[in-house]
């Protein structure tokens, strides 16, 4: 195991590169242009291919191309230029293309800001582009985790034959923390069982395309369920910080758990029983960590870097309404710790307001 000293960004390209990563294709955004960057350089070192597409449409169409031919293959956008991939990227899930994409999430609506934002949460777990489809989708909180995600995605994405998600956002891809690299993956591309290549005489050919081309279509669908189904009962994944107890529980994901991690921390000096439940994957959705709840949790509070509290219909839907469900919004601004602490008191005071879902 080697520590590096890395930047939230280049942890990211770093772990995909050491999970097998041989073919990157993207475009320069902000906040997340340093894995294009760091990609440009690194990829020559371990043999790879890199390419600077003249586009993001064009990018997110050249790693499907790479990934029908085998490779392990990633491409990373923000904001808008994930916007630009969404069309691209409903063709890998069509295709069943083990592809994987990266979205440092920035805030803002349209072109947007270049600040540290969450909203792209329904844009990521509810779809994104045309049709009946969810990403498994990976929520990083450090460093570390940016790292560690990159580095298991593609044989994740492998495992089901879908397309991975790895959703940070600008603060985490921005900030500058030590890290523990793992090995390098061997990978071999040509004995990927996926991968279009010549084939002897005799033997059927391999042929990767849209659905309703080349397969009875009610197959598919049958197919196509029960990947997901089983996705949904074997990924779920979150974390738990004081909750078997708490009489108030935060819900956050990426930095924003961070300072939510923070303020369960302050709650508990100051005698309130306070919990955090931290998605790690938005996609499947954890339900299984709000099915054990207990009867006692007077409020479940969302804690989001958005206007709108995105992740909050989950929380209700994954809780089953047995108790209210709050948001804390702070659209690009990071939220502070005494913060959440007062909010969390208005819960159990009786004085916060249940808003309306949007």
């Amino acid at each position: 195991m080697e520590t590096m000293l890395l930047k939230g960004n280049e942890a990211l390209a770093e772990g995909a590169v050491r999970g097998g990563c041989r073919f990157y294709a993207g475009y320069p955004i902000t906040p997340q242009s340093e894995i294009l960057e760091y990609m440009s350089w690194r990829q020559n070192e371990v043999g790879g291919s890199f390419i600077q597409g003249e586009s993001e449409i064009a990018s997110v169409n050249m790693v499907f191309a790479a990934t029908a031919l085998g490779a392990r293959a990633l491409t990373s956008s923000s904001g808008p230029g994930f916007s630009l991939k969404q069309e691209g990227i409903a063709y890998w899930v069509s295709a069943g293309m083990p592809a994987v994409v990266a979205c440092v999430s920035r805030y803002g609506i349209g072109d947007g800001f270049i600040g540290p934002g969450q909203d792209n949460y329904w844009q990521a777990v509810k779809g994104g582009g045309n049709g009946d489809y969810h990403l498994l989708v990976l929520a990083p909180n450090s460093v570390q985790e940016n790292m560690d995600m990159a580095y298991e995605s593609f044989e994740l994405a492998e495992k089901y034959m879908h397309p991975v998600l790895i959703l940070s956002d600008a603060t985490i891809g921005q900030m500058l923390e030590p890290c523990t690299a793992p090995p390098m993956k061997e990978y071999d591309k040509d004995k990927a069982p996926w991968a279009l290549k010549g084939t002897p005489i005799g033997q059927k050919n391999k042929v990767i395309t849209d659905m309703t081309y080349n397969q009875d279509i009610d197959e598919w669908n049958r197919d196509y369920i029960r990947k997901m189904r089983l996705i949904m009962e074997t990924e779920q994944r979150w974390e738990e910080i004081s909750v078997p107890d708490a009489d108030v529980v935060f819900v956050a994901y990426g930095i924003s758990s961070r300072i939510a991690e923070g303020a369960v921390r302050l709650g508990r000096e100051r005698g309130l029983k306070l919990g955090l439940i931290r998605p790690i994957t938005l996609w499947p959705f954890p339900r299984k960590a709000f099915a054990r709840l207990s009867d006692s949790v007077k409020g479940l509070v969302t804690v989001e870097l958005n206007m709108m509290g995105q992740m909050r219909e989950d929380v209700i839907l994954a809780s089953h309404w047995r108790c209210p469900a709050y948001s804390v919004t702070t659209a690009q601004r990071i939220p502070e710790v005494e913060q959440l602490v007062c909010f969390a008191e208005s819960v159990l005071n009786g004085s916060a307001v249940e808003e309306e879902v949007f």
